[in-house]
């Protein structure tokens, strides 16, 4: 039953508020190997600035995105947003201007914390423009550890944690759209906690002093698994480059003792691959959690091999956050010394109080092993779409969150993911939706249709491949091709993230598709994976 009384109690952000009165002199926050502040050093920063932003006239509920590649002020700032009542809005610091435009514009966002990079875009004119299109652009941007921001820290004597019901929202996540729109994905504080008790039952245990490392965005899984660290008294540890870099990687985990970390499966490869793997002191390294994007049976062997009992799984999606099943390290362990591929290749069992089921069309369970999409039910589930009723409806129909992946049940309640009939593509632990792609591409003037499939990739999981009718025919030379290559190439980075944009053109003469009309993706796919010119 959902509590609608509001108590400071229910606010994600009191976790902080007890491990700074638990533990106040652990260290809270550091990049690199150097601890910057404490738990009392981090809660009494994150109230200041919770109270700077209350007498700056924002108000409960209102929204604030944060903008930036991982740096320390990010945490201070995302808990002073929960802190005073306020909603997270974390924005994936890749994304286009256009598509940033529609995150702020669709929530609202009153203030913009940001990155030095972001800082100088939205001091650019191209850049208001291009928010003043969108719609109201936000009220205040602030450049995260500059100046300003130093100056509202210390401006404001400390708040209290402000009181709000489990299901007010907190964190609102902008997943990229099959409609072509990104959807806004209403997280509460009653969700993030539910999380957070799920990690620490079904994933891995906390110790205060363990570290959580950050090469993973804050804007994702890497943010999300703060809260439940910070609940139980770790060291979030900021890389200095800001990002993923493997070898940097290797040398916090020798630097900081007891040292986990969220990656996708390609970032894991590219630490297996490392130079710095032969000197890094993986006696010091607790656990990797890996999750958003498939891990092959052969990679995950060979990072067990490189790592041994230290890797730990997860399925969730932006709808159900990093909660919808597991295997911890002891079931991967289990797995590899068993030689178990099938289990190994699963995503593992229900987390803590999350059912799972395997659904026909019209909602009814399947039996073990049958093939059907994965619906989930518990207190880990959105509360809806933002703004956007009728998707809520339909993606909570009969109240189960309908995930759009298709896989199956063991007898033992492992759950295997077949297919993703949203056609989602996740390269390098990114989704990218297609219909994304191919809206973009069609404005071309020189496309007359588009197709936008996944093509396995040994680095990178699946690379975007876009099948193309041009106009005209398909080019008759391969100078010809590679011009047009060139030209969309330039057009997809005008228009959409650059991660986004396709590694490969294959131009066909007509796209293959039913008697209906619907392109037959599964024939591009096949015929894709033999053309790599």
């Amino acid at each position: 039953m959902r509590n609608v009384t509001p108590s400071a109690a229910h606010n994600v952000a009191a976790l902080l508020e007890q491990s700074a009165r638990a533990w106040p002199t652990l260290p809270a926050l550091a990049i690199g190997s150097s601890a910057l502040s404490n738990y009392r050093q981090l809660a009494g920063r994150v109230a200041q600035l919770a109270s700077a932003y209350r007498a700056s006239g924002l108000r409960s509920g209102d929204r604030v995105a944060l903008v930036s590649r991982n740096v320390p002020a990010y945490v201070e700032a995302m808990f002073a947003c929960w802190w005073a009542g306020l909603v997270a809005v974390p924005v994936n610091s890749k994304l286009h201007p256009r598509e940033l435009a529609f995150v702020l514009a669709d929530s609202g966002a009153a203030w913009a914390l940001v990155d030095a990079q972001w800082g100088t875009l939205f001091r650019a004119d191209a850049a208001t423009s291009e928010l003043r299109r969108a719609g109201d652009p936000p009220q205040r941007v602030v450049e995260l550890g500059g100046d300003d921001y130093e100056r509202l820290v210390a401006s404001a004597a400390p708040i209290e944690v402000a009181a709000c019901a489990t299901d007010d929202p907190a964190w609102l996540f902008y997943t990229s759209g099959t409609t072509g729109r990104p959807k806004g994905v209403v997280i509460t504080h009653g969700n993030l906690r539910a999380m957070a008790r799920a990690f620490v039952a079904s994933v891995e245990p906390i110790a205060p002093g363990d570290a959580l490392l950050h090469p993973a965005p804050l804007s994702h899984g890497s943010g999300l698994y703060l809260v439940p660290h910070v609940a139980g008294g770790a060291v979030s540890v900021l890389p200095e480059s800001s990002g993923f870099d493997a070898d940097e990687v290797l040398s916090l985990i020798s630097a900081w003792d007891r040292a986990g970390f969220f990656a996708a499966p390609t970032m894991v490869k590219r630490l297996v691959a490392a130079p710095g793997i032969a000197s890094a002191r993986l006696d010091r390294l607790k656990v990797i959690v890996y999750g958003g994007g498939p891990m092959y049976v052969a990679d995950a062997k060979a990072a067990f091999q490189a790592f041994g009992p230290r890797l730990a799984q997860i399925y969730g999606q932006g709808e159900s956050p990093m909660t919808i099943t597991a295997m911890s390290r002891a079931t991967v362990a289990d797995a590899i010394a068993r030689g178990d591929d099938a289990r190994l290749a699963s995503v593992g069992t229900a987390q803590l109080a999350t059912d799972v089921r395997i659904a026909d069309s019209d909602d009814r369970a399947l039996p073990a092993s049958d093939i059907g999409e994965i619906l989930v039910r518990g207190p880990t589930v959105m509360r809806g779409y933002w703004n956007n009723e009728e998707a809520s409806r339909t993606t909570l129909a009969n109240g189960w969150l309908h995930t759009g992946d298709v896989g199956s049940l063991d007898a033992e309640g492992y759950l295997t993911l077949k297919d993703r009939s949203k056609d989602l593509i996740i390269s390098g632990g990114s989704n990218i939706y297609p219909r994304e792609v191919e809206e973009a591409l069609l404005l071309h003037p020189e496309v007359a249709e588009v197709a936008v499939i996944g093509r396995p990739h040994d680095e990178w999981g699946e690379e975007v491949v876009a099948c193309v009718v041009a106009r005209g025919n398909v080019p008759a030379t391969r100078e010809v091709a590679r011009r047009l290559e060139r030209a969309l190439d330039a057009w997809c980075l005008d228009h959409i993230a650059r991660f986004k944009r396709p590694k490969a053109y294959v131009f066909v003469a007509e796209l293959p598709k039913n008697n209906t009309g619907k392109v037959l993706k599964t024939e591009l796919r096949k015929s894709a994976a033999g053309d790599r010119r």
